[in-house]
Order: structure tokens, then sequence, then C-alpha cells
């Protein structure tokens, strides 16, 4: 079973996961702050949906002609969000729902006649994070410290939804949207209750547990990576938070 366990191939997937939640964490404890749950799956189908409709004009997937458009949808995404809290607040939440609908709807009727839409599709959702290169971790891991450098100088209020935007643009292409929402929402659930340094602190024990043993076990068991991922994240940061919970109560 161990034979599966390849360095070469896991290197780099378990470095993308360890920079989409250096990023991530922060960005998902203050989306649970704010109580707009459903922000980055929206702004992840959006820059999907860019990256979508940039291929469906005949850019080549991994030019940048593909990532000025994704980026571009994912910011006139979250301007469009941003202008709801101000304006609708009282039902921003399913505003925010509509959006992502929306944009996943549209995903597939763009990809309607692509004789490989169903797998671009299912690409964009859960991910390609095993087939990850070296090469592609160096503009993540760039865009990743310029976001964490805007994040802790600058004002939040005011840079939250720019540098949400890029950080869930730059990762959904590599670990698709459900493995955006995990690495932002898991964490935070599961540090929900602390502050400061030990809740950032543990929402990043959290992440990087569930990436770790996630990949190892997909690759033991064959099982899709991003998924059991997905999973692990959840069982790591919730599971114990049930057995504390009953304890108490007993």
């Amino acid at each position: 079973m161990m034979d599966g366990l390849d360095l070469t191939i896991l290197g780099p997937a378990f470095v993308a996961g360890l920079l989409v939640l250096v990023s991530h964490v922060p960005l998902g404890q203050e989306v649970l702050k704010r109580g707009i749950i459903f922000i980055d799956l929206a702004i992840a189908q959006i820059a999907g949906l860019g990256v979508i409709l940039a291929s469906h004009l005949g850019f080549d997937t991994h030019g940048w002609e593909v990532q000025l458009i994704a980026i571009s949808s994912a910011l006139i995404g979250a301007w469009g969000l941003s202008l709801l809290e101000k304006h609708q607040p009282q039902i921003q939440e399913a505003l925010i729902g509509v959006s992502f609908i929306l944009a996943a709807t549209g995903s597939i009727l763009l990809l309607t006649d692509n004789p490989h839409g169903g797998e671009k599709l299912k690409e964009l959702l859960v991910g390609q994070i095993l087939w990850i290169t070296w090469e592609q971790l160096i503009p993540l891991a760039i865009v990743t410290g310029l976001i964490l450098l805007l994040w802790f100088k600058s004002n939040k209020q005011i840079m939250f939804y720019l540098l949400f935007a890029v950080a869930v643009t730059s990762s959904v292409q590599l670990v698709g949207v459900y493995l955006v929402f995990a690495s932002l929402i898991i964490p935070a659930l599961g540090s929900r209750g602390y502050t400061g340094r030990t809740s950032l602190g543990l929402g990043y024990v959290i992440g990087l547990l569930g990436y770790g043993l996630g990949l190892i076990l997909s690759s033991i068991l064959d099982l899709p990576s991003g998924a059991v991922i997905v999973w692990m994240i959840g069982i790591i940061a919730l599971l114990p938070r049930f057995f504390v919970k009953n304890m108490k109560i007993t």
C-alpha cells in the first residue's frame, strides 16, 4: 500500500496546500466573523466562470489572458458583493448564494458544446492537486506573500474584498472550488472560540493535518485527493469539538 506514496507528486501537492492555507485561514476567519459564509464559493465560482469564458473565447488555458480574465471576473464579483454589504445587508447572504448559482450555471451553459465540458467542470470543482508542479507554485507563492503583507499591514475593512478575490482566484485554478471553500471555512470553524495567535495557529494546524493526512490516505487508497482532503479537514476540525461539547454536557 505504501507504494502509492510518491514524494515527487505529494511534495508539490502538500506545498500547494500549505500556500493556500497561509492566506485562506485568516481570510476564512474574517468571513466567519462577518457572517458571509458563502462568499468564497461565489467568488471562486465567478473566477472559474472567467477561466471557462476565456477558454471558450479560444485563449490558452495557462496563458496570461486567462489569468487576467479570471482575476478581473473575481474582482468585479468582489466589488459587487461589497456593494451588497453596504446597501443590502439584510439579504446579503441570500444574494451571495444567487451569485454563486448564476456563475455555476453560467459555466455549465458555456461548456454545453464542449466535448470535454464535463471534465473541465469536474476539474474546476475538485481541482487537480496531484498534478501540480513546482513551477506552478512560484506565482502562487508570490501572490500569497503579497496578500499576507497587505492583510497584516493594511486596513482589513478596506482591503478585505480585494485580497479575498485575488487569493481565491490564485488558488481555485490549482485546487478547485471545494478545497478553496474547505480551506477557508472549516479551519475557521475549528478554531472558533479562540482569539489572536492561538486561533490563527490552531486554524493552520487543522488545515496542515487535513492536507497531509488527506494526501497520504488518497494515495494509499487510490481515491480522489481533493475529496479526501476535504473530509480530513472536516474530521480534524469538527470531531474534537463534538466530543468536547458532549463531555461538558455529561
